[in-house]
C-alpha cells in the first residue's frame, strides 16, 4: 500500500479502510447518520466502515464502541470535506493517482475466482511429483498464419510417427529439434514439477504415462511432442553449502590437472581429517557470493540448479553429510547439506501459489473463463453483417503496419448499409462501432510479412473484443462490488488528505520551531530523564571477540581500511607522486572535511636500490599535497619504514576514535560479531547496562541470550528535564497530535455536527 494511505493521521488510520466522501445534497435519498455543515453522510456508508473495522472486536455492537467509532469517523469526514472544500479533489494529479490506484485494485476483480481456485489446487498437487521428460520442438509464432501453423503441425506429426514407429527419440531430437539445447542433450529436460515449464507444457507432460509420447502439444514457443522418461515422488527443497574451486573451458590440461588435485586435497581435508567446513571455505572457495557465509546458497528443488550439482546434492542424506567433488561448467564442488525440508503444506504455499498462477501461462485459461461470463451477463452480441464489411475495408496494408483510417467521403444510400457507422458488435446494449474498431487497428496494429489481411484483421478484431469486453466490466466495478467501491474510496480519501494533513499537521510541526520550542516549554513535565549512566557497552559473539575488543578500545584509536586509499605511489628513485594518486587522494581530503575524527600516518618507503632519504620526501610530499586540499597539518603524522619494501611508495594510515572503525575491523568474516556502543543509557535501554544502573564507575561483564558484554560504566547521570534537542521526535510527535485536535476543534465550528441518534442506535446489538 502507498505510503499516503498509510499516512493519513492518528485518528483517521482507526477507521480509513473503507470510508468514503459525500458532496452536498439539497435532498436525502437515504436516511443520514450525521449532517456536517450541509453534508450529509448516510447511515449505511457508516455502517459498512463499522462493520468491516471493527465486527471482529469483543465489544463490537456495544453503545460505547459504536460511540467511540463514530467520534473518530466524523473526524476523519470532516477533513475530508474541507479537502473537497478546497478544490484538492479537481487537480489533475489527484485524478492521474487516484485512476493509478483504481486500475490496480481492479484486477483481483478481472479474473474468475473459482478458476483461480481450482488452478492454485492443481499445482500444489502436480508439486507431489517430479517428471523426467524429452522433447521435439518444432517453433511457431503465437500469430502465425493459418498456413505457417498447419506447416508447423504437419511437421512435428511427422516426426511423432517416426519416434513412435521405433526411432530413437534423442537421435530425432538431435536431427530435427529446434530447441537450441537439443543437438546436446537429446531432448532431455531432467526432472521438473509444477510451474517450472508453461502450462500447456507441462499439462500434457503431467498426463503422459511413462514410456508414451505425447501428441502434439502447442505452446508460445511452437509445437512440441513429449516423451515422459519417469516420474517420481516430488524430492521438496533442499539448503546445501558448497566449496567451489573454479575452472574455465578451454583451460590448460595442466592446469586443470592442478585444480582437481586442489579440490581432492580439500575433500580430503573436510572429511579424513576434521578441517572445520566454515574456516576452510572462507580460505579456500572461489565463490566470493557464499565464501563468507560458510559457502550457504539459498534453498532449491528440483529443476533450479545444473543438473550434476542438484544430482549430487539431493543424495546427501542427513545434514553434515558432504559430497565427493563434482564437476559443474563453473567448476569443482564440494557439497555440504545444511537442511532437508519436505513440499510445504497447502496453507503454507496458497498464496505463492495464487500469486504464480496470476503469472504464469495458465493465467490464460482464468482470463477465457472471465470474458465468457462477461459475454453472457452483458448479453455480448454481434453483427456478422457488419463485421464482412469490416473486413472489406482492410487490405495488405493492415498486413504491412502501414494502415491507415479514412471514413467514406461518398454518401452511401441506405440499401448499401452497413457502413462504417455500423454497430459492430454490443456490450450490456452499448453500441461499438466498425469506425471504433478501425480506428483501433490503425492504431495497434504491426507488420505481419506473409500473412492475409483477413487474418490480421481477425486477431486484433479478437484483441479489440477482448479489450472492451475488460473495459466495460472495470467501469462497472463500483456498480456491481460493494467492497471495490468502498476500497476505491479508501484509496481516494486517503490521497486526497495527504497534502492537507501536510500542510496543517505534519510538515507544519517540523517548519514550526518557534511553536514547538513554545509546546515544548509548556509540556516540560512530560520530558524528563530517569537516573542513567554514561558508559561503553561491547557485544561480542564469544569471550575471545570480547577481550580482543576490549583491548583495542584502550588504545583509543582504530584503523580505518574501507574505502580509503592504502598508498600512494611514485615514479621510480624520486619523490614525484604520479597523477594516478590525485583522485584517491582527493577523496582522502573530503573524507577528512566531513570527519573531525579522523588522523592520518604516512610512512614512507623505498625499495632496494633507491636512497633511503627518498622516503622521508614522499612521505612530505604526500603531506604537502593533502594540506593543500585542506586537510590541517596537525592531523597528519609522517614516519619512514626501518627497511626496503618491494614497493616504493609511501603507506596512508588512517585512524579515528569512532568506534565503528573498531566494528568494522572486527566484523570482517562475521557482520555481527561485535558491537559498540558508546553513550548514555537509561533503565530499559539495554538489558546489559540494566543490571549495572547504580554501579559506581568501572567495568561490568555479564551474559545475555546467548551474547557476551563488557559494560564500562563512566559516569552516574541523575535524574532530570531533557532539552528540546534531546526530546525532539517525542515532542515532535505530540506537537502534530496537538496541532491535529487544534485543527479538528476548528473544522466543527466550520461544519457544525448534527447527529442522527435514532440511525447510530440501529448498530447497537448489545
Amino acid at each position: 500500500m502507498h505510503k499516503r494511505i498509510l499516512l493519513v493521521g492518528t485518528a483517521a488510520a482507526a477507521f480509513l479502510a473503507g470510508c468514503q466522501t459525500t458532496k452536498p445534497t439539497t435532498k436525502a435519498m437515504v436516511p443520514a447518520v450525521e449532517t456536517l455543515g450541509t453534508t450529509e453522510v448516510p447511515a449505511s456508508e457508516f455502517a459498512y466502515v463499522y462493520r468491516k473495522n471493527n465486527s471482529t472486536a469483543p465489544e463490537y455492537g456495544t453503545k460505547a464502541s459504536v460511540q467511540e467509532y463514530l467520534d473518530l469517523y466524523t473526524n476523519f469526514k470532516l477533513k475530508v470535506l474541507e479537502a473537497e472544500q478546497r478544490g484538492l479533489d479537481t487537480t489533475q494529479a489527484f485524478k492521474r493517482e487516484l485512476d493509478g490506484y483504481r486500475q490496480q485494485l481492479a484486477q483481483p476483480y478481472l479474473t474468475e475466482k473459482s478458476v483461480t481456485d481450482k488452478l492454485v489446487r492443481e499445482a500444489y498437487d502436480r508439486m507431489s511429483k517430479e517428471v523426467s521428460a524429452s522433447h521435439i520442438l518444432i517453433r511457431i509464432t503465437p500469430d502465425a498464419s493459418p498456413k505457417d501453423t498447419l506447416a508447423a503441425y504437419q511437421k512435428i506429426t511427422a516426426l511423432r510417427q517416426r519416434v513412435t514407429g521405433g526411432e530413437d527419440f534423442a537421435k530425432v531430437a538431435r536431427e530435427t529439434s529446434e530447441d537450441p539445447s537439443a543437438a546436446e542433450n537429446g531432448g532431455k529436460l531432467g526432472y521438473f514439477t509444477a510451474m517450472q515449464m508453461v502450462y500447456p507444457f507441462e499439462s500434457v507432460a503431467y498426463s503422459t504415462p511413462v514410456g508414451q509420447v505425447s501428441q502434439p502439444v502447442r505452446t508460445r514457443f511452437g509445437y512440441h511432442i513429449i516423451k515422459v522418461n519417469d516420474v517420481r515422488p516430488a524430492q521438496g527443497e533442499i539448503k546445501v553449502a558448497h566449496l567451489m574451486v573454479r575452472t574455465t573451458p578451454g583451460m590448460p590440461a595442466a592446469d586443470s590437472v592442478t585444480t582437481k588435485k586442489k579440490v581432492d586435497e580439500l575433500y580430503n581435508r573436510l572429511t579424513k581429517q576434521g578441517a572445520n567446513w566454515e574456516k576452510t571455505v572462507a580460505q579456500f572457495s572461489e565463490d566470493a557470493g557464499s565464501a563468507a557465509n560458510g559457502g550457504e546458497l539459498p534453498p532449491f528443488g528440483t529443476g533450479r540448479m545444473i543438473p550434476s550439482f542438484e544430482e549430487a546434492a539431493f543424495k546427501l542424506r542427513k545434514p553434515g553429510d558432504i559430497s565427493q567433488p563434482i564437476q559443474t561448467p563453473y567448476g569443482w564442488h564440494i557439497i555440504r547439506l545444511l537442511e532437508k525440508q519436505p513440499v510445504p503444506t497447502f496453507a503454507a504455499m496458497e498464496p505463492t501459489l495464487k500469486s504464480k498462477v496470476a503469472k504464469d501461462s495458465r493465467s490464460e485459461l482464468n482470463k477465457a473463463a472471465f470474458l465468457k461470463r462477461v459475454r453472457t451477463e452483458n448479453n455480448f452480441t454481434e453483427n456478422q453483417a457488419a463485421k464482412d464489411y469490416m473486413f472489406s475495408r482492410v487490405d495488405t496494408a493492415l498486413v504491412n503496419g502501414r494502415y491507415a483510417y479514412m471514413a467514406p467521403t461518398v454518401p452511401v444510400k441506405a440499401k448499401q448499409l452497413p457502413t462504417d457507422n455500423s454497430t459492430l458488435f454490443t456490450i450490456g446494449g452499448k453500441p461499438y462501432l466498425v469506425k471504433d474498431f478501425l480506428t483501433y487497428a490503425q492504431q495497434n496494429q504491426r507488420p505481419r510479412p506473409g500473412s492475409e489481411a483477413r487474418f490480421v484483421a481477425q486477431q486484433l478484431y479478437d484483441q479489440y473484443v477482448e479489450q472492451s469486453l475488460t473495459d466495460f466490466e472495470k467501469a462497472n466495478l463500483e456498480n456491481k462490488y460493494e467492497d471495490y467501491r468502498m476500497l476505491v474510496k479508501e484509496y481516494r480519501d486517503g490521497i486526497l488528505l495527504f497534502q492537507l494533513m501536510d500542510e496543517k499537521v505534519w510538515s507544519k510541526a517540523i517548519e514550526d520551531t518557534v511553536g514547538l520550542q513554545k509546546y515544548f516549554t509548556e509540556n516540560q513535565a512530560k520530558y524528563q530523564w530517569e537516573p542513567r549512566v554514561q558508559a561503553t557497552v561491547i557485544s561480542a559473539a564469544s569471550p575471545e571477540l570480547l577481550a580482543k575488543a576490549q583491548q583495542q578500545l584502550k588504545n583509543g584509536r582504530f584503523v580505518v581500511r574501507q574505502g580509503l586509499p592504502a598508498a600512494a605511489t611514485f615514479r621510480a628513485g624520486t619523490a614525484e607522486l604520479l597523477k594516478a594518486n590525485w583522485a584517491p587522494l582527493d577523496f582522502l581530503a573530503s573524507r577528512f572535511a566531513s570527519d573531525p575524527a579522523l588522523t592520518l600516518t604516512v610512512t614512507g618507503q623505498t625499495k632496494r636500490g633507491e636512497k633511503p632519504a627518498v622516503a622521508a620526501s614522499r612521505a612530505a610530499n604526500v603531506v604537502k599535497y593533502l594540506t593543500a586540499k585542506g586537510i590541517p597539518a596537525d592531523r597528519i603524522k609522517t614516519t619512514t619504514a626501518s627497511k626496503p619494501a618491494t614497493e616504493g611508495n609511501a603507506l596512508l594510515t588512517v585512524t579515528t576514535t569512532n568506534p565503528t572503525a573498531l566494528e568494522e575491523s572486527l566484523n570482517a568474516q562475521n557482520p555481527l560479531a561485535v558491537q559498540v556502543q558508546q553513550r548514555n543509557f537509561q533503565k530499559g535501554d539495554n538489558k546489559a547496562v540494566d543490571q549495572f544502573l547504580s554501579n559506581a564507575p568501572g567495568t561490568y561483564t555479564t551474559q545475555q541470550d546467548g551474547r557476551y558484554y563488557a559494560v564500562q560504566v563512566e559516569k552516574q547521570l541523575p535524574a532530570g528535564p531533557k532539552n528540546l534537542s534531546e526530546a525532539r521526535g517525542q515532542a515532535t510527535s505530540d506537537y502534530q497530535n496537538y496541532l491535529e485536535k487544534q485543527w479538528i476543534g476548528q473544522l466543527r465550528e466550520k461544519y457544525p455536527v448534527k447527529i442522527n441518534q435514532p440511525e447510530v442506535d440501529k448498530l447497537v446489538t448489545k
